[in-house]
């Protein structure tokens, strides 16, 4: 059984160009025409741990690895991307990649056709429906084989891009440091090695001189042989990208003080609390993957201890392989952080699902089993009741980052959860004429009481134990 719904917004208007579009890079953005397909129709009820093979929905990675919690539970339950959930976020991610979307296109299938992924007969639909709407270009949200894209190509005669090509593609738009471009061009390169197709013999290199004359090296291979010296270049210059980053993690490291990493789905608001617990002016967007190079600002605690707060890339469903992989370097700094602050969108119906796309990459990056709080954002989105009936737990706080409702009990979790630089409490004698070590207990110590006797300074106070180290002469009791 098959079935499709065609939806052109106003026809040719497409959708309006002021909705989020990012038109400084082009003076008319490109128009998407969208195709998403439904494989979920016949998926066996039986194995709740599988799908049908091509689905986009992503549900079969949230059910591959049911969200965990501390302690090892699992959620049970997941909520599922259904296609047109899924069909929205390419959508989102067209905008984010400066697009503008003319129509969209989804159809239920049994099974992905191996030539076109669906079906001459739809796909010529497909492609009259595009150039009704003067579409630039087809954007898939399925990983397209490289027999597949070109055979699509020839009935649409327009772009056709997929949905990796297309998170690529945002994230070279995106990249602003260096190191963030790096590490983009190792994962397009590597996305385009496979996909290199040469044409025959027409493009091989002609020798010249007798015994010389054939094929020689086709442009297949030379171009092959370009891109593998390409990627060993760039993969050396993030060797030293990575080298450097463990030359200055070692320094910071030799200081008492702890790295907490921010992690989520896209768009969950991590850099907008980021900016309220630090007071930073990190950019922040409602587009998809708006923070690509990572940013890194000490955070002052409740018992006066810093801590450096790192603002990541976002996570998504099926995140491309090479991603992940080129961005390893950035990523290293959630490998290494003492705690991890796993933000998601309270607001979203698909937050559970999120979290399990979440929970998949940390576990790729082997991090599953670091300390974990859960930060339940947006909360001002909610409706009135159902905020009120919120509740924080040990693994669990509800903020919003927009209004600044919820950071002080957040900072106070954080500070409890960090073991770094523990903290004591102590009772002290100090000189009054000891005014520099007055003044640093007054900044980065908890005081309680303070009394003045004999030309001392009497204190009770929770200090850290890098501070008690610089003042145990005057430690009593």
């Amino acid at each position: 059984m098959r079935s499709s719904e065609t939806r052109i917004p106003g026809k040719a208007s497409a959708a309006p160009r002021s909705s989020g579009v990012d038109t400084n890079s082009r003076a008319t953005p490109e128009r998407g025409f969208l195709v998403g397909i439904d494989y979920r129709r016949r998926a066996p009820r039986t194995s709740p741990g599988k799908v049908a093979k091509g689905s986009l929905t992503g549900a079969q990675a949230a059910r591959d690895s049911a969200a965990t919690v501390p302690g090892g539970s699992t959620t049970p339950n997941i909520p599922q991307f259904s296609a047109e959930e899924s069909l929205g976020e390419l959508r989102a991610l067209a905008l984010s990649a400066g697009a503008e979307v003319a129509g969209e296109f989804l159809q239920h299938r049994d099974k992905p056709d191996p030539a076109t992924l669906i079906g001459k007969g739809k796909l010529a639909e497909i492609a009259g429906a595009a150039a009704s709407v003067s579409a630039d270009l087809l954007l898939f949200d399925h990983d397209l084989t490289a027999s597949q894209q070109r055979n699509i190509e020839k009935v649409v005669n327009i772009r056709v891009i997929d949905r990796t090509q297309l998170i690529l593609d945002i994230f070279a738009r995106h990249a602003r440091t260096r190191e963030g471009q790096l590490q983009v061009e190792l994962a397009q390169l590597e996305y385009m090695l496979p996909r290199l197709g040469g044409r025959g013999i027409e493009m091989s290199q002609l020798g010249g001189g007798i015994g010389t004359r054939g094929p020689g090296e086709t442009q297949l291979e030379t171009d092959r042989r370009k891109i593998y010296r390409r990627i060993r270049h760039v993969k050396e210059q993030i060797e030293n990208v990575r080298r450097i980053r463990a030359q200055q993690r070692q320094r910071r490291e030799s200081v008492p003080v702890a790295t907490v990493a921010l992690v989520g789905y896209t768009n969950a608001g991590k850099s907008t609390l980021f900016n309220a617990l630090t007071q930073a002016a990190v950019l922040e967007s409602p587009k998809m993957f708006a923070t690509l190079d990572p940013t890194i600002r000490a955070v002052t605690l409740p018992s006066k201890r810093k801590a450096l707060l790192s603002d990541t890339v976002g996570f998504i469903r099926n995140l491309p392989h090479t991603l992940v992989s080129a961005f390893r370097a950035t990523l290293e700094e959630v490998q290494r952080a003492a705690l991890i602050l796993q933000v998601s969108d309270a607001s979203s119906p698909l937050s559970a699902e999120q979290d399990a796309q979440v929970d998949k990459v940390l576990k790729e990056l082997e991090v599953e089993g670091k300390p974990r709080l859960r930060v339940m954002n947006k909360i001002d989105l909610l409706p009135p009741k159902q905020r009120d009936s919120l509740r924080d737990d040990a693994h669990r706080v509800h903020v919003s980052a927009m209004k600044a409702i919820g950071m002080t009990t957040l900072l106070d979790r954080i500070d409890q959860l960090l073991s770094d630089d523990a903290i004591h409490r102590i009772r002290l004698r100090v000189p009054q004429k000891e005014g520099k070590t007055l003044a640093m207990l007054e900044a980065r110590a908890r005081i309680y009481s303070r009394a003045y006797k004999d030309g001392l300074v009497e204190l009770e106070a929770e200090v850290p134990e890098s501070v008690v180290r610089r003042v145990k002469e005057w430690v009593v009791g």
